[in-house]
């Protein structure tokens, strides 16, 4: 915590309970973002107590109670061992030199995780999404949440965060600029939200993995024009994405 002259350095203001850093801000919306519901911006304080801030904002929202009988089963919407490991890995990882805050943006159907500043020096966007490699950017706060265990040391997240949702059909999403990287958590839904046609080619991608749009057309029996809109469609949705390009472009979920 100290630096070569002995004077703290900003690992020990970022735990400190008060300092001259952002923090995080935390907003839940209702049918739209011009309906905030509610609205939370902790700054300026230890990062340990923006990370229980940010956790209480899960369980507020996110989590409920089921009685079965005589048992009382707690219900998560989201995984919280995914959110926590996200929200931890957004503070050890962040560039704190920007004068920015984290940004959780809660919706019915999902958390936005905005973390500043975009990946350290000798990382890929492929290596931090398949988690191959760990690469602290803030070494020192990584080390102190790995001895509060709210984190594993040798591991950016990702993993773990996807594990959380190895049963679920919609699956979290990392993006990843230069200024920013983003985690989406879906809810836990086994379910997608898709019309009648729709659903026949979710299905036929389930069961056959990588198919050409032809191949698809042909099993639901629709033109190629119609088969090619329901399939713009479901990569607005985000269920599908393109592999390839020309004739060798495929589809899969």
């Amino acid at each position: 915590m100290f630096t070569k002259d002995k004077k703290y350095n900003n690992a020990a203001a970022l735990l400190s309970d008060e300092n001259d850093f952002y923090g995080i801000d935390m907003a839940q919306f209702g049918n739209s973002i011009n309906e905030i519901m509610d609205r939370e911006t902790i700054e300026k304080t230890s990062v340990l107590k923006q990370y229980d801030a940010a956790v209480s904002m899960i369980k507020r929202y996110y989590q409920y109670e089921e009685i079965s009988g005589i048992e009382r089963k707690k219900i998560d919407l989201i995984p919280e061992n995914a959110y926590r490991e996200a929200i931890a890995n957004s503070l050890i990882h962040r560039d704190w030199s920007i004068n920015s805050h984290i940004r959780i943006l809660m919706f019915r159907d999902r958390i936005e995780i905005k973390s500043p500043g975009g990946l350290p020096k000798g990382i890929t966007a492929d290596e931090y999404v398949n988690g191959d490699i760990s690469c602290l950017r803030n070494p020192i706060l990584g080390n102190v949440f790995f001895r509060m265990n709210y984190v594993e040391m040798f591991e950016t997240g990702v993993k773990r965060i996807l594990f959380a949702y190895k049963d679920a059909k919609i699956k979290p999403k990392f993006e990843i600029t230069d200024n920013v990287i983003s985690v989406t958590l879906p809810i836990i839904n086994n379910h997608y939200n898709v019309t009648e046609d729709e659903g026949k080619i979710i299905n036929i991608l389930e069961n056959e993995g990588r198919l050409s749009s032809s191949k698809i057309a042909k099993m639901v029996g629709y033109t190629k024009s119609k088969t090619l809109r329901l399939m713009d469609s479901l990569k607005e949705k985000e269920y599908i994405k393109v592999i390839g390009n020309g004739r060798g472009t495929k589809y899969t979920l």
